[in-house]
C-alpha cells in the first residue's frame, strides 16, 4: 500500500470540505499547508517573540522564528533517516510524513506563544483563570483550526492530519486543570509558580479535537485521551500521534543544542560552568560516542572559533537524529498513534541533561527572570484594562469580534487574550508605553 493511498482520506480533508485545487495547481495538500503557514501573520510574528534571550539584548541569539526553523530543518532530517536506515518493508513507513507535512507541523508548533515566552503564558493564564485558562499548545490548535486568516470560520484550514501533528496534549482543559491558590491582592504579588497552565486544548475547541480525531475508532480516542497525575498542580496528557513525536524529539534536540550555542556565544555559559555543571554528568552516560568525544565537544564549543563551535553543534544533533528509531505502542491499533519516535535511552538522558543545564544555567539566572518578571507585569496591567473597558481600548476590529463575542453569551475575554497573544514582544512593549507611560505614545502611532 502507498502512502498516497492510506493518506488521500480522511487525513488530507479540511475543516471546509473539499474545494478544487486552482487551475495548474499540482502540490499536494501538505505543501498547500506549509505554504499558508509560512504566509500568515501568526508565523511572521514569532520574530518578534522571545525563544530564550530578550530579543532587543543582542541581535545574535535566536527568536521563535528562527527556532521554528531549526525545527523543521531537524524534524526532516529525522523522517530522512528513518526513512533509509530501517528496512524499506518495516510497518511504519508507508505512515512516514512527507517532507511537506513534517515541515509544516514543525513551523507551526510555536505559532501559539505569546510575547515574553513562557512567562508571557503564565501571565494570560492568570488572567483567563475564570474563562478556560490560556496555553501555548492550545493557542496554537485554535489558530490552524478556527482564528488564522485564510477561512471565516476554520482558521488556517489546514489538513487534519497537519491539526494531529501539532496536538501534544490531545485532552481538554477541564479532564487536566487542578486547583490553583486563591489569587493575590495584587499583581506585584503575582507568584509565577503558582500559575503554570496545564497542557491542553481549550474547552471552547471540543468539536475541533472531535473532528481531529473521527477517523480513529472509540477504543483509540479513548487511549489517546487519558491522563495521568504528575507532580505539579495538573495531571498531563499521556499520549500524543506519530507524527508529533517526531516534531516533539526535533524540538527539543533545537532548545538542547541550538540554544546551548547561543549561550556561549554570549558568554553566559562558560567552560567552568560546562566542567563544574554538566560534563561529569554527561561523561556517567554510557555510550560510546560520547565516550569517545566529550573532549573534543568541549574544546570545539569553547574555542571562541565559529567554524569549531559549529561543527560541534552540528555532531552532537546529527548524533540525536541518527540515533532515532521508532517503537510501536501496542495500546494503539491506528499506525498514526501506535508509531512513535524516540531516542536510545543514552541519547535521551544526554538531551535531557543538556535541557536541565540550560534551565538552571540560563533561563532561571535572576537577570533572565527580571525580564520575565516585567513581560508579566506588563501583560497582566494591560489584560486589566483592556478588559475594564475593551469598546473603548482595543482596536476597532477586535473592539468589533468583542462585541460580537458578548452578543453570542460569552464573556469576551477569550477575544482580549487571542488579541494579547498575538502580540510581539515589541508591540506588547509600545502598547504599553501608550497606555501608561504619559511622557510616551501618541495619536499618529498605529495600534
Amino acid at each position: 500500500m502507498t502512502n498516497a493511498h492510506h493518506d488521500l482520506q480522511p487525513w488530507t480533508e479540511r475543516q471546509s470540505g473539499y474545494k478544487a485545487a486552482r487551475d495548474n495547481d499540482y502540490r499536494t495538500p501538505y505543501q498547500r499547508d506549509r505554504a499558508r503557514i509560512i504566509h500568515s501573520a501568526a508565523f511572521r510574528r514569532l520574530q518578534s517573540k522571545t525563544q530564550i534571550l530578550a530579543i532587543r539584548q543582542n541581535d545574535y541569539s535566536r527568536t521563535r522564528l528562527t527556532h521554528s526553523l531549526e525545527v523543521s530543518q531537524i524534524g526532516s532530517g529525522i523522517v530522512h533517516h528513518l526513512k533509509h536506515s530501517a528496512p524499506q518493508n518495516s510497518a511504519f513507513q508507508p505512515w512516514l510524513a512527507s517532507d511537506a507535512l513534517i515541515e509544516t507541523i514543525c513551523l507551526s508548533h510555536d505559532i501559539g506563544h505569546p510575547p515574553f515566552g513562557h512567562g508571557g503564558e503564565i501571565a494570560l493564564n492568570y488572567m483567563m483563570q475564570s474563562c478556560g485558562g490560556f496555553e501555548g499548545n492550545a493557542q496554537s490548535l485554535r489558530i490552524l483550526g478556527k482564528r488564522g486568516s485564510y477561512s471565516e470560520h476554520f482558521g488556517m484550514d489546514v489538513t487534519r492530519r497537519t491539526l494531529l501533528g501539532i496536538l501534544k496534549y490531545p485532552v481538554l482543559h477541564q479532564s487536566v486543570v487542578g486547583e490553583y491558590p486563591q489569587k493575590p491582592d495584587n499583581f506585584r504579588q503575582f507568584k509565577a509558580s503558582n500559575w503554570a497552565p496545564p497542557k491542553c486544548v481549550y474547552q471552547e475547541e471540543q468539536d475541533l479535537l472531535t473532528w481531529i480525531l473521527e477517523p480513529f475508532s472509540d477504543s483509540d480516542k479513548q487511549a489517546l485521551q487519558q491522563v495521568n497525575s504528575t507532580k505539579g498542580i495538573h495531571k498531563k496528557a499521556q499520549f500524543s500521534g506519530f507524527d508529533t513525536s517526531i516534531m516533539d524529539l526535533a524540538d527539543d534536540i533545537a532548545y538542547g543544542v541550538h540554544d546551548l550555542e547561543d549561550a556561549i556565544v554570549l558568554n553566559m555559559v562558560t567552560k567552568d560552568m560546562w566542567l563544574e555543571h554538566l560534563e561529569p554528568k554527561l561523561a556517567a552516560i554510557d555510550t560510546p560516542y560520547l565516550k569517545s568525544n566529550l573532549d573534543n565537544i568541549r574544546t570545539q564549543l569553547f574555542s571562541g572559533q565559529s567554524h569549531l563551535r559549529k561543527e560541534a553543534i552540528g555532531d552532537l544533533v546529527s548524533w540525536f537524529i541518527t540515533s532515532c528509531q521508532v517503537e510501536e505502542n501496542t495500546t494503539f491499533e491506528h499506525p498514526l498513534l501506535r508509531f512513535q519516535v524516540g531516542l536510545p535511552e543514552g541519547q535521551r538522558k544526554a538531551l535531557d541533561l543538556l535541557k536541565q543545564f540550560e534551565m538552571q544555567h540560563i533561563i532561571q539566572r535572576p537577570e533572565v527572570q527580571m525580564l520575565v518578571y516585567k513581560g508579566q507585569q506588563m501583560l497582566l496591567e494591560m489584560f486589566e484594562a483592556y478588559s475594564a473597558d475593551p469598546n473603548r481600548l482595543l482596536p476597532k476590529e477586535i473592539a468589533a469580534e468583542w462585541r460580537k463575542s458578548q452578543e453570542n453569551g460569552e464573556s469576551g475575554l477569550r477575544i482580549i487574550c487571542d488579541y494579547m497573544s498575538s502580540m510581539t514582544d515589541d508591540y506588547a512593549s509600545r502598547m504599553y508605553n501608550k497606555l501608561f507611560v504619559p511622557s510616551l505614545g501618541s495619536v499618529f502611532e498605529p495600534m
